[in-house]
């Protein structure tokens, strides 16, 4: 008599059939045991070396602008590629679980680096209401509280908001980000984060801007501490 597995098999071998899942990467189809990235492309991904124990060209933006503790990124993100994808897809294409599954690679590696033990919080960088209400999640969401899983951290995403809607910065030259994002953010229920130890997580950081913005305006809070944790970085050549 057939079993249970059996049965499960061929229920997952019609629904790849009719509803084909394929790589976020290359548009490749998904074979099984693969998720949202083919073998290839996994392998192809552009890892940083950056850590959170040496110095590294993310550290380097914020010196003379803003105190953050330590900063990383687990990506380098390109024009073009699997990143670009991943990132396009994550933000415009409902498809939010890509969040989850960086934040999970990313923690785990962090976990295994033994990096980041003193966290206390997780702050996903904020989305203006309007702009999270029309994507339906904030794309950083899932990427945030799998890290803080990994760290065993609080996840509080009401703490910073954002009070102006703004337009992708994606095109603007670096100082115009620079003046969009200052005073884009506030801080609420002050108490939550003093004497905290805080991992602020965004999706890219290219100038670093958002993240100044963000960060200064964490730094209210007495004796916090702020360091800085991404999905993708851009390339110093290409800011």
């Amino acid at each position: 008599m057939f079993g249970f597995d059996w049965a499960s098999k061929i229920i997952n071998d019609i629904h790849y059939i009719l509803l084909p899942q394929v790589c976020f990467g290359c548009n490749a189809p998904l074979y099984r045991g693969e998720h949202l990235l083919c073998t290839v492309c996994r392998h192809d991904l552009p890892i940083t070396d950056y850590n959170f124990k040496e110095e590294n060209e993310i550290d380097r933006i914020f010196y003379g602008r803003v105190r953050i503790e330590k900063a990383a990124a687990l990506l380098y993100f390109s024009k073009t590629g699997i990143v670009k994808n991943l990132i396009h897809n994550l933000k415009y294409k409902n498809q939010e679980q890509i969040g989850e599954f960086l934040g999970n690679w990313y923690g785990q590696l962090i976990n295994e680096r033994q990096e980041l033990s003193s966290i206390d919080v997780v702050i996903p960088v904020p989305l203006h209401p309007k702009k999270q209400r029309q994507r339906g999640y904030n794309q950083v969401a899932l990427f945030g509280k799998q890290l803080a899983t990994y760290l065993n951290a609080q996840y509080l995403d009401h703490i910073l908001v954002k009070t102006a809607n703004t337009k992708t910065q994606t095109k603007k030259s670096r100082l115009n980000r620079w003046a969009s994002s200052q005073d884009l953010f506030d801080v609420v229920e002050f108490e939550l984060l003093r004497d905290k130890t805080v991992l602020l997580v965004d999706d890219i950081i290219t100038t670093g801007a958002t993240i100044e913005a963000c960060a200064l305006a964490l730094q209210k809070i007495k004796n916090i501490k702020v360091y800085v944790a991404t999905m993708a970085a851009v390339p110093k050549l290409m800011n």
